[in-house]
């Protein structure tokens, strides 16, 4: 088998073909590690990775291959993945794509590392790129430079997890985990055309992410289909005690039902806002018709605090990560600048080893948390979050599931939009208001624009409900008959 042939199989063709002895870990795992080198050497790399840990991951797919040949294996044994910079494993470098982390080497692993690795036996390639410690939607703002969208290389992937999202679409990785605070596993996914999932939250343990804005910050997976989707989610569910929001449940086991009759599908009217490219309303559009055809019923639904979730999303995440990125000071790990006291080493090191959306967002959530503005912005914020989440217990009376775009237009060019941040923050306009009620959703490859550019639609649904959510998935994913197919 070449080794295209190789790097384009999903998780579940790899895996059989593991199981059948069609293929080793060391075989899959060189020939990504070749594709890898590879795109490293293009006139325009796709540079989806900070750290590739090639000496270690042919170990660790020897080690698979001798698990595999006793019996004892499990479906991900021996499969490589990628892992978002701000996910520690125990004794490998975490940035968070930072300057401020630089030589920082993790002490612990994350509950997801030791899930999949330790647990799964998966091989990690390496760590990808990302927005500087997750804040930005295109991965501009990483320290280690842009990371390009391999559909087009002068655009941008999506971000925060836009080295997972193009990692996974560029066929250097098979899957990929991201993290997501206000869309940032699903912005990338629909930009890259490949499958992303913010599950509920507190479904995945957050123990060992670098926190962004804890109340919203969830892992989940990113991939090339619906059915890798779930079952690499599959693999991270569960309780964690050293996670104090993890949901107190047993590990769940998806099966995938691409059978979306006699569902109701809702369709918010404020998702068609001005600025919605017309290409991608016209894929919305056109999707509901296709399910009309499978026996879905589409409905309107009304989420009428929608105008209010990118300036409450906004005040609470900054609030949040004011308060988390404290600790990088220059004192405990990472960049410490010189000074001559403390109060020195404080400014300087955070000074130089911020980048400039970091620094605006920490200004921001500061003000916001500062006295006589606490009550007038961040405490009215959470009254606007709890509406927005009694929108949408409201349209789940109407709606089994909510469909909508994922992202208000396709990927944009390199550089477009970073001198206004005010535009940059709509990019997740559709995906934000999931995180403020903590609900799950996904983004599915549905289409391409004229110019071939992949489309993504996002499919909402009730707490819990990530079974039901991946069913509607594959079944646009069934009708668009797109898997990451750009090669």
């Amino acid at each position: 088998m070449s080794n295209q042939e190789i790097t384009g199989l999903t998780l579940r063709e790899l895996s059989a073909a593991l199981s059948a002895k069609k293929l080793s870990s060391i075989e899959i795992t060189g020939g990504y590690l070749k594709a890898i080198e590879d795109d490293l050497g293009h006139e325009k790399p796709v540079h989806p990775y900070i750290n590739v840990f090639a000496e270690q991951a042919l170990a660790a797919a020897k080690t698979a291959d001798k698990i595999i040949a006793s019996g004892s294996h499990t479906p991900l044994t021996g499969i490589p993945i990628a892992i978002k910079d701000n996910m520690n494993i125990k004794g490998f470098p975490t940035t968070c794509a930072s300057k401020i982390l630089e030589g920082y080497t993790a002490a612990y692993s994350a509950a997801v590392i030791d899930s999949l690795i330790t647990e799964k036996g998966m091989v990690v390639l390496g760590k990808t790129n990302m927005d500087e410690f997750a804040m930005g939607s295109s991965t501009e703002t990483s320290h280690f430079g842009i990371t390009r969208n391999p559909w087009d290389r002068d655009r941008i992937p999506g971000g925060s997890s836009g080295g997972s999202a193009a990692a996974v679409a560029g066929f250097l990785a098979p899957a990929a985990l991201g993290s997501d605070t206000g869309g940032s596993i699903r912005q990338p996914a629909c930009l890259c055309g490949v499958v992303g999932m913010k599950p509920t939250y507190g479904l995945v343990s957050r123990y060992g992410l670098v926190a962004f804005a804890s109340s919203l910050d969830q892992i989940g997976p990113i991939t090339r289909s619906v059915e890798d989707c779930a079952l690499l989610l599959g693999s991270l569910t569960g309780h964690d005690e050293r996670d104090s929001t993890s949901l107190d449940i047993p590990a769940k086991d998806y099966k995938i039902k691409p059978d979306v009759k006699g569902l109701r599908i809702g369709i918010p009217q404020e998702y068609f806002i001005e600025g919605m490219d017309p290409e991608v309303r016209k894929n919305v559009e056109d999707t509901c018709g296709r399910l009309e055809k499978l026996g879905a019923k589409i409905v309107d639904i009304s989420l009428p605090h929608s105008d209010y979730a990118v300036p409450a999303y906004y005040i609470v995440a900054t609030a949040e990560a004011s308060s988390n990125l404290e600790r990088f000071d220059g004192v405990k790990y990472g960049l410490r600048a010189e000074a001559s006291n403390l109060s020195e080493l404080y400014i300087k090191t955070r000074s130089e080893g911020f980048g400039d959306e970091v620094k605006r967002r920490i200004m921001l959530g500061t003000y916001v948390l500062s006295a006589g503005y606490y009550d007038a912005y961040y405490m009215k914020a959470l009254k606007v979050r709890t509406l927005i989440r009694q929108d949408f217990d409201r349209a789940f009376e109407k709606a089994d599931y909510i469909l909508g775009p994922t992202s208000p237009t396709p990927a944009f060019k390199i550089g477009e939009k970073m001198d206004d941040p005010i535009a940059m923050y709509l990019s997740d306009i559709y995906t934000i208001s999931l995180n403020l009620a903590g609900l799950p959703g996904i983004s599915v490859p549905s289409g391409k624009t004229k110019s071939g550019l992949p489309l993504g639609l996002q499919v909402a649904g009730k707490l819990l409900d990530e079974g039901g959510v991946m069913n509607v998935a594959s079944a646009i994913e069934s009708l668009s008959g797109s898997k990451g197919d750009q090669k």
